[in-house]
């Protein structure tokens, strides 16, 4: 695992976890924006050239799950209350929709979103959140 992004419905970026970064060229910040203008921009791609709710209201559009350069591999998941998941992995890794389902339920829900101190939609800083995280990503190596 390289990397982890969690983002809210408006793109602000409520939690970056780093494990390898190879290449750290940009400020996290910068980061964190072009991160999100690309998933912004290859949902609305995906979105437009879906032949079967294309232009239909009742079906919601297509998205994608994953996609793989030489050098990484994304994956991504949207909550249907527009939370974000992107994990950054090596190429070679396969499906992680599992992986990030668990990581939603099982670790964001439970260290962040059930934390009487955590204010919805902010960025957080939970240490327990990143022990858990750390410990989940060990078992899928």
């Amino acid at each position: 695992m390289r990397c982890l992004y969690i983002f809210n419905r408006n793109g602000m970026c409520l939690h970056y976890h780093v494990w390898l970064r190879s290449l750290m060229t940009l400020s996290p910040q910068q980061d964190q924006k072009l991160m999100f203008g690309m998933l912004f921009s290859l949902n609305s791609f995906t979105a437009k050239i879906d032949p079967v709710s294309s232009g239909k209201e009742n079906n919601p559009p297509c998205s994608f799950y994953s996609f793989r350069t030489n050098t990484y591999k994304l994956h991504f998941m949207e909550t249907a209350s527009g939370i974000k998941i992107i994990l950054l992995t090596d190429p070679r890794i396969g499906d992680l929709r599992e992986a990030l389902m668990h990581i939603y339920s099982n670790i964001y829900v439970e260290y962040v979103v059930k934390n009487p101190l955590y204010s919805p939609g902010q960025p957080f800083r939970c240490e327990l959140f990143n022990m858990a995280l750390d410990h989940y990503v060990k078992t899928l190596q």
